[in-house]
């Protein structure tokens, strides 16, 4: 693989790299050093990359063994609020009635999200929040195609029924 290979098709998914990364690890500090880490080990692996189809999903397969490595390790707990690596600006004016509202529940949203077991959360994670498709998910995780669609069905949702609770009972 030479720089070019590597500048065109590696580098432009590095925010989403990192942006799975933070899903795992809840922490910017540890998405950075794990994302550099990935495209440090994507450069050093360069001679597999000539046998891929689909040079994403080994980027996140990397990224994900990499953070599921540090979790491992240290025995991370969370430290940061999931609220961060997702936070955009208003485009519109709206009024700070509605902006609150909406924060507050997408603050709800990502709390039942972070309680999801891990591999719910990954795949709602790739799926809702990346953008990736059914078979991007299931290269990425090294798991079957009906699994990804399982899970994700699962995740959602366990999603749901925890949303409706809190806003039919404040439970």
């Amino acid at each position: 693989m030479s720089l070019s290979i590597f500048l065109s098709q590696v580098v432009p998914v590095r925010q989403k790299l990192y942006r799975f990364a933070y899903r795992l690890l809840e922490n910017e500090d540890d998405a950075m050093d794990v994302t550099q880490d990935a495209l440090l080990k994507v450069w050093q692996q360069q001679e597999k990359m000539s046998d891929l189809q689909n040079m994403e999903a080994w980027c996140m397969r990397i990224v994900r063994n990499l953070a599921l490595d540090k979790l491992k390790a240290r025995k991370y707990r969370r430290a940061e609020d999931l609220d961060k690596a997702t936070a955009l600006p208003a485009v519109h004016q709206e009024s700070p009635h509605t902006v609150a509202e909406k924060q507050d529940v997408m603050n709800r949203v990502h709390r039942i999200i972070g309680a999801l077991p891990e591999k719910y959360r990954t795949i709602i994670q790739l799926r809702d929040i990346e953008g990736y498709s059914y078979q991007e998910i299931a290269d990425a995780l090294a798991i079957e195609l009906s699994e990804v669609k399982i899970n994700l069905h699962r995740a959602r949702k366990t999603v749901r029924e925890q949303l409706q609770k809190l806003q039919v009972y404040g439970v």
